[in-house]
Formats: structure tokens, sequence, C-alpha cells
């Protein structure tokens, strides 16, 4: 059963798609819950301005996360965090933490999911945090963690 997306479905499509379902998963969860309609010639039509507008707006984040990345790739944010002698940190630097010092040190507010630890930093020093703030757009923090 073909039907139009109206919102972003996980493993299914973007809004404005027109996509191939199941006819159960069509009429008892995407049409009930408003995610989706059956697809029909106005339908179809509807689709393609969700698309150009989806297209519009995706162009302008894109540029947006650009010109942040091009701020925040040469600045570097240090943090400050309590460590033994031998530059290891009693807890540790967390993306949270990187998220608000970006913000204090540059003024550009990023979500701590925008940053990507892997894990969180335990050590003094100079480290490449890296971050993705679109999906065409990511780019490495420097991050200075320095003994308090």
């Amino acid at each position: 059963m073909k039907v139009v997306l109206h919102a972003d479905v996980d493993s299914v499509g973007h809004r404005g798609d027109i996509v191939d379902v199941s006819p159960g998963y069509a009429r008892n969860y995407l049409v009930p819950k408003g995610l989706a309609q059956v697809a029909t010639d106005g339908a179809k039509a509807q689709a393609d301005a969700m698309r150009r507008a989806r297209d519009i707006r995706d162009a302008a984040d894109r540029g947006a996360a650009e010109e942040v990345a091009s701020k925040l790739v040469p600045q570097v944010i240090t943090v400050s965090a309590r460590a033994h002698d031998d530059g290891q940190l009693y807890g540790s630097v967390t993306a949270n933490e990187i998220a608000e010092a970006v913000t204090a040190q540059t003024g550009i507010e990023l979500d701590r999911r925008q940053i990507s630890l892997s894990e969180p930093i335990k050590e003094t020093g100079t480290h490449l945090v890296p971050a993705k703030l679109h999906n065409d757009v990511e780019f490495p923090i420097t991050v200075e963690v320095q003994p308090a």
C-alpha cells in the first residue's frame, strides 16, 4: 500500500516521501497516528510540496551548521577539572560540560547530544571531540582540559 508520510518515521522514510508499506502497518499504525495518509493524486501533489519545503529548510539548516562549524573549529575550548599530579582526573569531562564551556566561551549554544564522545575524557591535555550539527556537517572541537 502506498502512503504519503506526514512526519519522519524511523526506518520507513522522511516527511513528504511516498513509501510502500504493508496494509496492516498503514491501517493500524501510520494513518491512525496521523503519520501518513493513503497516496491519492491530491496527496501526491501535497507530498511534492512537503518535499520542496523540506529541501529548502534542510539547505538553510546546513548553511547555519556550516557557519557555526567555521567559528568553532579554530577555537580552543578550555575546561578545568580536578586532577591528580599525574594528569588523571578525579572524575571525568562529559559532553554536557563541553557544551556548557562552548556556550560560556563562544556564545554558541550546542546541545550535549550534538557532541559525540565515545567515552568521557578522563585525563588532562588537548582532546579533539567530534560534533555533528547536521547530517552533512561534522567537525572537531578542540578541548583543552586543565587541572583546577
